[in-house]
């Protein structure tokens, strides 16, 4: 779905689920802006599908509880099979035994 808009189409669908999720929470454009430490203009726009800074879009997501979608956003990449051989260290193969035990 995502690979297939344009870059302000994916703007205009996120600026309508963000309003979306503002109405609720039975919150005000106003509202929201104040409690994020935005600008109203910041969330008009926003919710209209214009561009603002990703700072601008953080406030906004903490304030409506969806700070959490960042990870489903931008996941933290998995460690890959010759990073974690060496955080494991060398294991042993085989174990010696001395005569002296």
């Amino acid at each position: 779905m995502w690979t297939e808009m344009s870059n302000q189409a994916i703007l205009l669908e996120i600026g309508k689920r963000l309003r979306e999720m503002r109405i609720r929470k039975n919150l005000q454009q106003k509202e929201l802006a104040e409690l994020s430490g935005v600008s109203l203009t910041t969330v008009v726009r926003m919710e209209k599908g214009d561009a603002v800074t990703f700072e601008k879009m953080i406030r906004i997501l903490r304030t409506l509880d969806m700070l959490e979608n960042l990870e489903l956003f931008i996941p933290k990449p998995p460690v890959s099979p010759i990073l974690m051989r060496k955080l494991q260290g060398k294991k042993k193969i085989r174990v010696r035994k001395d005569g002296n035990e």
